[in-house]
């Protein structure tokens, strides 16, 4: 299959607001035999499986599920232990761009944050260089606002729950890897629950050697730690204080991270069956069965149409030379 990656350029004060994405493997199998295309139009990146879909509703949680009348992705095939999670990135390693799933817009694109009309970026927090993991989340997930955990006291962040993938390759933003959950931090942020999951790409070298918190930390050391040091410090230079931590700031094992995956997917669940209060989360999709929210193909393209905007169209053989691509998005 031929994949198209389209590159939308934005204006942002004297820069051009994304730069330099050049598909490197821009279709990703989710299970089923199921492919992804992905691109970036009118500053947001939309992902499609022959139709335009939501990264947060339309993408099974689990690696080739049993695909029933119901919400998908509700039993894996495999024993537990094996089972692997399909992650949407939304930041890639080493970038410093704010990128997230927009929860409150229809089909839920992947776009930069925006505060006060600003673009948003991390801060380089010394020695590290913006993220330092891929980060993204698990599409089918959600920790409820309105759900007080019973560790913490705390109440979720109305978000997919988001995972740092500590695999080798750099991602792009809207990538869907495979990934197998090692471990998980809970990171309390501003008074709300906001678990990482550690996970590895499935197809990473290290993956096979991985399999536990544990081995991260024998394998990689100082990683664990980091992790937390970034998380605990990231959001200072803008301002707010330090984030805080559950357990004392300990990774918990890759048992208890499934077993939050499994309570966050549950949540969702509720959510696109609208048996609990959405709020302003845009629940719109195309697969979910039993889901009031449910709209057509044609419905969901004609929500990416009313937000295109002039498209760069990139082909993933093209071999654009970094001279001809910034003519092409005007910096040269």
């Amino acid at each position: 299959m031929r994949v198209h990656l389209r590159l939308s350029v934005q204006q942002s004060g004297t820069g051009v607001w994304y730069q330099g994405l050049v598909p490197g493997s821009g279709d990703h199998t989710v299970g089923q035999g199921k492919r992804l295309t992905f691109e970036l139009q009118g500053a947001r990146v939309f992902l499609a499986c022959g139709k335009y879909i939501s990264p947060f509703h339309d993408i099974p949680l689990v690696v080739e599920t049993e695909q029933g009348n119901d919400v998908p992705a509700k039993k894996p095939k495999k024993n537990e232990s094996e089972v692997l999670f399909n992650m949407v990135v939304e930041v890639p390693r080493w970038s410093n761009a704010k990128m997230e799933i927009a929860t409150k817009e229809p089909l839920n694109p992947i776009k930069q944050d925006v505060k006060k009309g600003k673009l948003r970026y991390v801060a380089n927090i010394f020695p590290h260089k913006g993220y330092i993991w891929n980060y993204g989340a698990l599409p089918q997930t959600w920790e409820d606002p309105d759900h007080t955990d019973k560790e913490t006291e705390c109440c979720g962040d109305n978000d997919p729950i988001d995972v740092c993938e500590i695999g080798t390759q750099v991602c792009l933003p809207g990538q869907v890897i495979q990934v197998k959950v090692l471990g998980i931090l809970a990171m309390i942020d501003e008074g709300e629950m906001d678990w990482k999951v550690i996970a590895i790409n499935a197809e990473d070298p290290d993956a096979k050697n991985l399999n536990n918190i544990e081995d991260v930390r024998k394998s990689r050391p100082g990683h664990l730690e980091a992790t937390v040091d970034w998380f605990r410090k990231y959001k200072v230079p803008d301002g707010k204080p330090e984030n805080r931590f559950g357990f004392n700031g300990q990774f918990k094992d890759k048992d208890f991270a499934v077993e939050i995956i499994k309570s966050t997917h549950e949540h969702w669940r509720a959510l696109v069956q609208k048996q609990t209060n959405s709020g302003e989360i845009a629940c719109k999709n195309i697969s979910c069965c039993e889901s009031p929210f449910k709209c057509s193909a044609d419905e969901a393209r004609d929500v990416v149409n009313s937000v295109r905007t002039s498209i760069m169209l990139f082909h993933k053989d093209d071999r654009i030379h970094n001279n001809s691509r910034q003519k092409l998005l005007g910096l040269s």
